[in-house]
């Protein structure tokens, strides 16, 4: 086999998988989590690692939808409070301060939506609003194609992507609307 053909196989291999995946997500789930978004005072985005650079993406697109937003643990933030939204990606559920900052949320009075890719993990047991991304594959392709927590973060990217969208039109904002909130030192 080329090298050039793994790059195909695991092109084709993650957009398979990351469709199974998010296909299992409902139509009342993100409802709920629409519905989160506007009743919210302000919006927090949390994650470790890639989950982490998943979240800051969502965070920004929000910023640029006119939602408040902070990324839990950055230099400029402000304080959890009640009526305040906590939005956590962590594919495993178990990661150490994702827990830990789901149950601070939680005792805070914050609503909290976690994605995460395991059903039954810790931070679920705070979550209002849970999304689980399933991507526990034991095939060997995973491996070679998708390795580590590929097929969970692609797939975290791509609902959280979904998800702006719906916002956008529940909220009327256009591309024009959502560029006048972009941060950019672009020359004219």
């Amino acid at each position: 086999m080329k090298k050039s053909d793994i790059f195909h196989e695991s092109l084709q291999y993650i957009h398979r998988k990351t469709r199974d995946i998010l296909e299992l997500v409902t139509k009342e789930d993100i409802e709920k989590i629409i519905q989160s978004f506007f009743k919210a005072n302000r919006i927090f985005v949390y994650g470790a690692g890639r989950s982490g650079l998943v979240a800051k993406a969502f965070a920004i697109r929000l910023v640029h939808l006119g939602f408040q937003t902070f990324v839990i643990g950055e230099t400029i933030g402000a304080p959890v409070k009640k009526g305040d939204l906590v939005c956590i990606v962590s594919g495993s559920g178990e990661t150490i301060p994702a827990v830990m900052t789901a149950e601070i949320a939680k005792n805070l009075g914050a609503t909290l939506m976690v994605v995460t890719g395991v059903k039954n993990s810790r931070i679920t047991k705070f979550a209002d609003i849970a999304i689980i991304l399933s991507a526990d594959c034991t095939e060997k392709e995973r491996k070679k194609f998708a390795p580590l927590g590929t097929l969970f973060e692609a797939s975290s990217w791509i609902l959280l992507d979904g998800i702006i969208a719906e916002l956008m039109k529940n909220k009327k904002e256009t591309e024009e609307s959502m560029r006048s909130r972009h941060a950019t030192l672009e020359l004219p």
